[in-house]
Protein backbone atom coordinates (compact mmCIF):
# COMPACT_ATOMS: atom_id res chain seq x y z
CA UNK A 1 0.00 0.00 0.00
CA UNK A 2 1.22 3.17 -0.80
CA UNK A 3 1.52 6.98 0.99
CA UNK A 4 -0.59 9.52 -0.77
CA UNK A 5 -1.06 13.04 -0.51
CA UNK A 6 -4.42 13.88 1.07
CA UNK A 7 -6.89 16.73 1.66
CA UNK A 8 -10.12 16.49 4.10
CA UNK A 9 -12.39 18.92 2.85
CA UNK A 10 -16.15 20.59 2.44
CA UNK A 11 -17.53 20.44 -0.87
CA UNK A 12 -19.82 23.14 -1.62
CA UNK A 13 -23.79 22.88 -3.12
CA UNK A 14 -23.98 22.66 -6.89
CA UNK A 15 -24.43 26.61 -6.88
CA UNK A 16 -21.16 28.06 -5.35
CA UNK A 17 -19.53 24.99 -7.49
CA UNK A 18 -20.73 26.30 -10.70
CA UNK A 19 -19.91 30.05 -8.88
CA UNK A 20 -16.59 29.25 -8.66
CA UNK A 21 -16.19 27.28 -12.22
CA UNK A 22 -17.30 30.70 -13.53
CA UNK A 23 -15.00 32.77 -11.96
CA UNK A 24 -12.41 30.49 -12.75
CA UNK A 25 -13.23 30.47 -16.15
CA UNK A 26 -12.98 34.36 -16.61
CA UNK A 27 -9.35 33.86 -14.80
CA UNK A 28 -7.97 31.03 -17.45
CA UNK A 29 -8.64 33.90 -20.22
CA UNK A 30 -6.17 35.63 -18.84
CA UNK A 31 -3.82 34.04 -16.20
CA UNK A 32 -1.76 30.36 -15.80
CA UNK A 33 -4.05 27.27 -16.65
CA UNK A 34 -2.40 25.00 -13.64
CA UNK A 35 -6.12 25.03 -11.66
CA UNK A 36 -8.89 24.42 -14.01
CA UNK A 37 -11.78 23.78 -11.65
CA UNK A 38 -14.55 21.47 -12.89
CA UNK A 39 -16.81 18.60 -11.35
CA UNK A 40 -14.78 15.58 -12.45
CA UNK A 41 -11.06 16.14 -11.44
CA UNK A 42 -10.57 19.64 -10.29
CA UNK A 43 -12.89 20.07 -7.33
CA UNK A 44 -13.87 23.39 -5.86
CA UNK A 45 -13.41 23.01 -1.70
CA UNK A 46 -12.67 24.25 1.62
CA UNK A 47 -9.63 22.66 3.12
CA UNK A 48 -9.64 21.49 6.48
CA UNK A 49 -6.72 19.05 6.55
CA UNK A 50 -3.49 18.28 4.82
CA UNK A 51 -1.68 15.61 5.00
CA UNK A 52 0.03 12.07 4.27
CA UNK A 53 -1.41 9.10 4.77
CA UNK A 54 -1.55 4.75 3.86
CA UNK A 55 -3.87 4.05 1.34
CA UNK A 56 -4.98 0.93 4.43
CA UNK A 57 -6.10 3.63 6.77
CA UNK A 58 -8.98 5.18 4.29
CA UNK A 59 -11.18 2.83 5.94
CA UNK A 60 -10.75 3.78 9.86
CA UNK A 61 -10.55 7.72 8.11
CA UNK A 62 -13.98 7.04 6.16
CA UNK A 63 -15.53 5.99 9.84
CA UNK A 64 -13.63 8.98 11.59
CA UNK A 65 -15.05 11.70 9.05
CA UNK A 66 -18.47 9.78 9.13
CA UNK A 67 -18.94 10.07 13.14
CA UNK A 68 -17.60 13.96 12.80
CA UNK A 69 -19.64 15.01 10.06
CA UNK A 70 -23.04 13.85 12.33
CA UNK A 71 -22.30 16.53 14.97
CA UNK A 72 -21.90 19.29 11.39
CA UNK A 73 -24.64 20.81 9.51
CA UNK A 74 -23.11 23.75 7.27
CA UNK A 75 -26.41 24.86 5.61
CA UNK A 76 -24.98 28.31 5.99
CA UNK A 77 -21.83 28.78 5.21
CA UNK A 78 -20.57 32.91 3.49
CA UNK A 79 -18.24 33.71 1.09
CA UNK A 80 -17.21 37.80 2.57
CA UNK A 81 -15.01 38.43 -0.34
CA UNK A 82 -12.20 37.83 -3.15
CA UNK A 83 -8.61 38.22 -2.26
CA UNK A 84 -5.61 37.40 -4.16
CA UNK A 85 -2.16 36.30 -2.24
CA UNK A 86 1.37 35.60 -3.64
CA UNK A 87 2.71 31.72 -3.78
CA UNK A 88 6.52 30.58 -3.26
CA UNK A 89 6.63 30.81 -7.13
CA UNK A 90 6.21 34.61 -7.03
CA UNK A 91 2.75 33.92 -8.58
CA UNK A 92 -0.34 35.18 -7.29
CA UNK A 93 -3.87 32.75 -6.64
CA UNK A 94 -7.02 34.55 -5.62
CA UNK A 95 -9.61 32.59 -3.80
CA UNK A 96 -13.03 33.58 -1.94
CA UNK A 97 -12.52 34.62 1.54
CA UNK A 98 -14.88 32.30 3.96
CA UNK A 99 -16.11 33.99 7.16
CA UNK A 100 -14.34 31.83 9.71
CA UNK A 101 -17.39 30.55 12.17
CA UNK A 102 -16.80 28.85 15.46
CA UNK A 103 -18.42 25.65 14.02
CA UNK A 104 -16.19 25.74 11.18
CA UNK A 105 -13.13 26.37 13.34
CA UNK A 106 -14.52 23.41 15.96
CA UNK A 107 -14.72 21.02 12.88
CA UNK A 108 -10.93 21.91 11.54
CA UNK A 109 -9.57 21.29 14.57
CA UNK A 110 -11.63 18.00 15.42
CA UNK A 111 -10.39 17.11 12.16
CA UNK A 112 -6.88 17.98 13.01
CA UNK A 113 -7.10 16.54 16.27
CA UNK A 114 -8.54 12.99 15.03
CA UNK A 115 -7.02 12.36 12.15
CA UNK A 116 -3.63 12.81 14.09
CA UNK A 117 -2.01 9.78 14.35
CA UNK A 118 -2.70 9.27 10.67
CA UNK A 119 -1.20 12.12 9.23
CA UNK A 120 2.34 12.85 7.97
CA UNK A 121 4.26 15.78 6.08
CA UNK A 122 7.26 14.08 4.81
CA UNK A 123 5.56 14.35 1.24
CA UNK A 124 6.89 13.80 -1.89
CA UNK A 125 5.56 14.48 -5.61
CA UNK A 126 5.07 10.91 -5.93
CA UNK A 127 2.43 10.62 -2.80
CA UNK A 128 0.50 13.14 -5.20
CA UNK A 129 -2.25 12.41 -8.16
CA UNK A 130 -0.76 12.92 -11.36
CA UNK A 131 -1.40 14.08 -14.60
CA UNK A 132 -1.50 16.64 -14.82
CA UNK A 133 2.22 16.69 -13.57
CA UNK A 134 2.92 17.74 -10.28
CA UNK A 135 5.58 20.78 -9.68
CA UNK A 136 7.71 21.06 -6.80
CA UNK A 137 5.91 23.90 -5.36
CA UNK A 138 3.18 21.92 -4.35
CA UNK A 139 4.79 20.72 -1.41
CA UNK A 140 5.22 23.89 0.35
CA UNK A 141 1.47 24.01 1.56
CA UNK A 142 1.54 20.23 2.54
CA UNK A 143 4.60 20.20 4.42
CA UNK A 144 3.94 23.53 5.72
CA UNK A 145 0.07 22.58 6.89
CA UNK A 146 0.68 22.40 10.55
CA UNK A 147 2.34 24.90 11.46
CA UNK A 148 1.07 27.61 8.93
CA UNK A 149 -2.66 26.79 7.96
CA UNK A 150 -3.86 25.07 10.96
CA UNK A 151 -5.85 25.58 14.43
CA UNK A 152 -5.11 29.59 14.93
CA UNK A 153 -3.67 29.91 11.26
CA UNK A 154 -6.99 28.57 9.93
CA UNK A 155 -8.01 30.49 7.28
CA UNK A 156 -11.22 28.76 5.27
CA UNK A 157 -11.24 29.14 1.51
CA UNK A 158 -12.03 28.23 -2.04
CA UNK A 159 -9.13 29.03 -4.45
CA UNK A 160 -10.57 30.17 -7.47
CA UNK A 161 -7.68 30.04 -9.96
CA UNK A 162 -4.39 31.82 -11.21
CA UNK A 163 -4.39 35.54 -11.23
CA UNK A 164 -6.01 38.24 -9.99
CA UNK A 165 -10.05 39.52 -10.49
CA UNK A 166 -10.54 42.95 -11.37
CA UNK A 167 -12.41 44.79 -14.42
CA UNK A 168 -10.32 45.41 -16.72
CA UNK A 169 -9.23 41.38 -17.17
CA UNK A 170 -13.34 40.60 -17.70
CA UNK A 171 -14.20 40.18 -14.37
CA UNK A 172 -16.44 42.91 -13.66
CA UNK A 173 -19.59 41.43 -13.05
CA UNK A 174 -17.68 39.62 -10.57
CA UNK A 175 -17.02 42.73 -9.00
CA UNK A 176 -20.08 43.72 -8.95
CA UNK A 177 -21.13 41.01 -6.68
CA UNK A 178 -22.81 41.48 -3.19
CA UNK A 179 -20.85 39.99 -0.02
CA UNK A 180 -21.60 37.92 1.41
CA UNK A 181 -22.85 34.81 -0.94
CA UNK A 182 -24.54 32.48 1.67
CA UNK A 183 -24.34 28.53 0.77
CA UNK A 184 -24.39 25.33 2.01
CA UNK A 185 -21.79 22.58 2.12
CA UNK A 186 -22.51 19.21 0.37
CA UNK A 187 -20.07 17.08 1.65
CA UNK A 188 -16.85 16.39 3.78
CA UNK A 189 -14.88 14.43 2.26
CA UNK A 190 -11.39 12.42 1.93
CA UNK A 191 -9.44 13.72 -1.35
CA UNK A 192 -6.44 12.73 -3.17
CA UNK A 193 -4.27 15.90 -3.90
CA UNK A 194 -2.46 17.25 -7.35
CA UNK A 195 -0.37 20.04 -8.65
CA UNK A 196 -1.08 23.47 -6.49
CA UNK A 197 -3.07 21.45 -3.86
CA UNK A 198 -6.09 20.66 -6.32
CA UNK A 199 -8.93 17.73 -5.32
CA UNK A 200 -8.21 15.22 -7.75
CA UNK A 201 -10.20 12.06 -7.02
CA UNK A 202 -12.83 11.93 -4.08
CA UNK A 203 -11.59 8.68 -2.02
CA UNK A 204 -14.29 8.99 0.63
CA UNK A 205 -17.10 11.40 1.12
CA UNK A 206 -20.11 11.71 3.61
CA UNK A 207 -22.78 14.16 4.17
CA UNK A 208 -23.08 16.66 6.81
CA UNK A 209 -25.51 15.83 9.48
CA UNK A 210 -26.09 12.76 8.38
Amino acid sequence: MARIAIDVVLLPSDEMTDYAIEVNRELLKTFDNKIILNYENCLPHISLAMGCIDEKDIPDIEEILRDIAKKYSFGELRVVGIYAETIPTGKKVSCFKIEKTKELQLLHEEVMERLAPYLTYDVTTAMLFSPPEVEEATLFWIKNYPEKSSFENFSPHITIGFGEPRPSEGLSETDKVEFPIKFAASKLALCHLGNYCTCRKVLVSTEPGS
